[in-house]
C-alpha cells in the first residue's frame, strides 16, 4: 500500500538500490558512532544516524523529470513560439485532468493517452524550430532586395550584339533561380504555419474530448479513439517537420 502512494518517479528498481545502498547504511552506523562518541542520549544516537542514513539515501534517489525542458517556446519567432505555447497550455490541463481522475482504469487510460500527447507536444516543438529556422534563411536570403536588383539589371539591357549581353543574361538567369528558390521556400513556411495551427487546434480539441469522457465514460472503451486521433495527429506533424527538413536543407544549398 505504501508503495502505491509514492510517486511515480520513485516506483524503479533505482529507489530500491538507493535505500539498499552499502554506502547509505554505512553512513547511517557513522552518523549513529559520532553520536555515541559526543555522549548523544540514545534519541540522538538514532537520530544522527537516520539523519545520515537519508542524507545519502536522499541523493541517490531518481530524481523527478522535469517534462519539455528542453522546449523554450520565447526562442522562436511568432508565430512559431505561439503555437509551442499553446501545445504546452493543453499538456497542462491535461496533467491537471489526470491528478482530478481517481485511481482506477480510466486514469490508467488517460496516462497511456498521456504518452502520446507528450509526444505530439515533442514533435509540435520539433516543428516549429524547423519553421522559425526556414524563416531565418529567408531573412537571410533577403528577397525583396533580389527582386529589387533583377527589376534594375532588366531595365539596364545591353545590345544583343554587344559584349555585355550574354553577361547580362546569365546575371538575370542567376538572379532568376534565386527568386525562385526562395519564393519555393516562402510557399513551404506558409503552408508549414497553416498546417500547424490546424494541428495544434486538433491537439486542444483532443484534450477537450478527454475531458469530456473523463467525466462521462462509464468504460475504458470510450477512450480507446483519443489514442488512435493523438497516433494520426503525432504522424501528420512527423510529415510536416520531414518537410520543413528537407526545404531547410535546400535554403543551406
Amino acid at each position: 500500500m505504501a508503495m502505491e502512494q509514492l510517486p511515480e518517479h520513485l516506483k524503479s528498481r533505482k529507489t530500491g538500490e538507493a535505500i539498499m545502498a552499502p554506502s547509505a547504511i554505512v553512513a547511517g552506523g557513522a552518523g549513529a558512532s559520532v553520536a555515541i562518541l559526543l555522549g548523544a542520549p540514545l534519541f540522538g544516537v538514532v537520530a544522527l544516524g537516520a539523519l545520515a542514513y537519508g542524507a545519502l539515501v536522499a541523493l541517490r534517489l531518481p530524481r523527478k523529470p522535469r517534462p519539455f525542458r528542453d522546449i523554450d517556446p520565447k526562442s522562436l519567432s511568432q508565430p512559431w513560439g505561439r503555437y509551442v505555447h499553446e501545445s504546452l497550455q493543453a499538456r497542462r490541463r491535461y496533467a491537471d485532468l489526470l491528478t482530478s481522475v481517481k485511481p482506477g482504469p480510466i486514469r490508467d487510460a488517460l496516462h497511456e493517452i498521456g504518452s502520446r500527447l507528450d509526444a505530439a507536444v515533442q514533435e509540435c516543438w520539433r516543428v516549429a524550430s524547423h519553421g522559425d529556422a526556414l524563416d531565418d534563411g529567408l531573412e537571410t536570403l533577403d528577397l525583396e532586395n533580389v527582386r529589387q536588383r533583377l527589376e534594375a539589371i532588366r531595365r539596364d539591357e545591353p545590345a544583343n550584339d554587344s559584349p555585355s549581353h550574354r553577361t547580362w543574361e546569365q546575371t538575370c538567369q542567376a538572379l532568376e533561380a534565386q527568386l525562385a528558390s526562395g519564393q519555393r521556400l516562402e510557399a513551404v513556411a506558409t503552408d508549414a504555419r497553416q498546417r500547424l495551427e490546424v494541428l495544434d487546434a486538433r491537439l486542444d480539441e483532443t484534450v477537450a474530448r478527454a475531458v469530456e469522457l473523463s467525466l462521462s465514460a462509464g468504460d475504458v472503451s470510450a477512450l480507446t479513439g483519443l489514442g488512435a486521433d493523438l497516433d494520426q495527429l503525432v504522424g501528420d506533424m512527423e510529415a510536416l517537420r520531414q518537410g520543413l527538413e528537407e526545404a531547410g536543407r535546400v535554403a543551406r544549398s
